[in-house]
């Protein structure tokens, strides 16, 4: 497979929930090669997949500009920005298609399609709405999409409706779920927490990068009323979010949770963490355009409770694969957590649906079938 020359873009040299994908889409890829911004452990992991690594020159620090940011604080970088876009365009003419697999890589690659006019495809990670992006850069995106993407693929009907709803033409439009298998963890989770140093009791997991919007913040609010409940939080703050960490800790403190929460970082044993935890929480407080840890939490068969917006009503099937909550209500969660804790016997039915949905749906075979044929078709469109 992959004999297509692919030329991958991403802003990042680290390693998030768009990355892991991009790191699939890239297996098998050899003829391929990968366009980073800047260096990091990303780097390392695609020349793993043995791709030609190119790193910009000018693109390091640049992760660090938050998505909500004012678009007037990049007219410093413009100079940096016209290199980079640059080093896109050449590096595109020795590719069949270029694959942007993130919101900063598909602006500046849409730029340089221009000049390479070659097929652009953006894997849009993102739900284009005003609580994730400002209105210029809605516009902005909006706009570049319209006029040089070849394909959007989106993971989920949500992502999909929000890009239409901001004026993105409904043609563009693909929508392939992320996909992701997990490997099968036979220990229990009490012989799991004793191996990996975990308490044990009543313990609940949130997995994801420390930001505002993913809502650890209301998690720990809900434990100040769940005294005999412990959490561990994995995950850091990646991409200039790091003041949000440390409020996140002084929290910790002042609510006196101290002795029942563990902060883990990034970690790369994510399954096994999960399959050692009683309930999975997804907190975030704004639509999420899909949720891997869901899928994640489903094929390892952890109870899932998520907050009732963006893609996690659809993958857990509006509440029958998992519990849903009001975003940003902690009273909500808290009682929806002491409920599932309370009668573990009662969810064998949800934990087993909920597995098999996600083996049905989210598989990665799926996910790289689907992404394969938008890349032979438009390889064989540019042929012609």
């Amino acid at each position: 497979m992959g004999s297509e020359r692919v030329l991958f873009v991403d802003h990042t040299g680290q390693i998030g929930g768009a990355e892991l994908i991009l790191l699939d889409v890239v297996a098998g890829r050899e003829n391929s090669s990968a366009f980073l911004f800047e260096d990091g452990p990303l780097a390392k992991a695609l020349v793993e997949r043995k791709l030609k690594l190119i790193i910009s020159k000018w693109g390091s620090g640049l992760s660090q500009f938050r998505r909500d940011s004012k678009w007037l604080a990049a007219a410093p970088l413009v100079g940096r920005l016209a290199a980079i876009v640059e080093e896109i365009a050449l590096a595109s003419r020795s590719h069949d298609v270029v694959y942007a697999n993130s919101q900063k890589a598909f602006v500046l690659a849409a730029i340089a399609s221009v000049f390479a006019r070659r097929p652009l495809i953006w894997h849009l990670h993102d739900i284009i709405s005003p609580e994730h992006f400002g209105a210029m850069q809605r516009r902005m995106q909006v706009m570049l999409a319209n006029a040089r993407a070849t394909k959007v693929i989106v993971p989920s009907q949500a992502a999909a409706s929000a890009f239409i709803a901001a004026g993105g033409k409904r043609g563009l439009i693909e929508i392939v779920p992320n996909g992701l298998a997990l490997p099968p963890e036979p220990r229990t989770a009490a012989e799991l927490r004793q191996s990996l140093g975990l308490p044990q009791g009543p313990l609940v997991g949130v997995f994801s990068r420390l930001a505002a919007w993913k809502g650890q913040h209301v998690l720990l609010e809900a434990l100040t009323g769940l005294p005999e409940v412990g959490c561990i939080v994995v995950g850091d703050a990646l991409f200039g979010e790091q003041a949000y960490a440390a409020e996140l800790k002084q929290m910790v403190l002042a609510r006196g949770l101290a002795d029942r929460v563990r902060f883990l970082g990034h970690r790369g044993d994510v399954p096994k963490l999960m399959k050692a935890v009683d309930v999975m929480v997804h907190p975030s407080i704004d639509p999420e355009p899909f949720g891997r840890t869901l899928v994640e939490a489903m094929l390892a068969g952890v109870p899932v409770i998520a907050t009732n917006a963006g893609a996690a009503p659809d993958i857990l099937e509006g509440g029958r694969a998992g519990t849903l909550v009001p975003p940003n209500d902690a009273k909500a969660l808290a009682h929806a957590i002491a409920s599932v804790l309370s009668r573990p016997e009662s969810l064998d039915g949800q934990l087993a649906y909920a597995s098999l949905r996600a083996k049905a749906r989210y598989s990665v075979t799926q996910m790289l079938e689907a992404i394969g044929l938008v890349i032979r078709k438009l390889q064989a469109g540019a042929a012609a």
